[in-house]
């Protein structure tokens, strides 16, 4: 759904949490989702990245966000319970999750992996989006239609060498959200993902530091099937994995 276009109040009184939402594809999300009404909780490990984007979005007249600092890779049970206890205590209800926050290891053939940066990067690509989602799935089932996002990977859908443990982990997102879809599919909560493809984000300089960066679609022009995913044109879709940008 990259050519969709949202109308101004698309996301008008919705609540959407973003994990991640410092920078990258989630700060532009974040601030996307409240420009089109959206009242936007930003989950991420660096505050300071988080107040940026707060003091965007309330310098833009957009409602005002909610901050949230968490460290995914170290976060408990309880850790978030709490969230959920305090969204359903300050918003009533959660209507949109987009799980975005991610991170790269180390690439290289897997016979190399280092057995750390693999645990850790299922612990924070994986394990803790599932987590999230668990505890989160009893405040979204309060709103009337809430959507859950995954963010995917090409190569999460057809292996690639050298990508390692992170591509093992898009592909458990993947199979996750297919878990998940089947299970929801007769309530208001849909389960999806989006494949952002190459975009000029400092993941992407971190995999391909020789390329040309102007070359890339920015996290601005993805918008369109983020915006679909959180709205209520997209109410039927469920089960699916998106591309954010055109087939070349």
């Amino acid at each position: 759904m990259h050519t969709y276009q949202a109308t101004e109040n698309a996301l008008k009184d919705k609540v959407i949490l973003i994990t991640g939402a410092g920078d990258g594809i989630g700060r532009v999300a974040a601030i996307t989702y409240a420009k089109h009404g959206a009242t936007v909780i930003l989950l991420g490990k660096t505050t300071n990245k988080l107040e940026c984007v707060y003091d965007e979005i309330v310098n833009a007249g957009y409602p005002q966000p909610a901050i949230v600092p968490m460290d995914l890779k170290g976060a408990s049970k309880q850790n978030y319970r709490d969230l959920a206890a305090t969204i359903e205590s300050q918003f009533s209800r959660l209507d949109g999750l987009l799980n975005n926050a991610g991170i790269l290891g180390t690439l290289g053939p897997l016979e190399h992996f280092c057995s750390s940066t693999f645990e850790n990067v299922m612990k924070v690509n994986v394990t803790a989006q599932a987590m999230i989602t668990k505890a989160l799935f009893p405040v979204m089932r309060k709103s009337k239609s809430a959507s859950v996002v995954f963010t995917s990977s090409g190569v999460g859908r057809k292996g690639r060498e050298f990508w390692g443990p992170y591509a093992i982990s898009k592909f458990a997102v993947e199979g996750m959200m297919q878990t998940w879809a089947c299970e929801v599919e007769k309530t208001p909560i849909r389960v999806n993902c989006i494949n952002p493809g190459a975009t000029r984000t400092s993941m992407r300089a971190s995999a391909f530091p020789g390329e040309d960066r102007d070359l890339l679609a920015t996290p601005e022009d993805l918008m369109p099937t983020y915006l679909y995913l959180m709205s209520d044109d997209s109410a039927d879709i469920n089960g699916q994995s998106l591309d954010a940008q055109a087939k070349k």
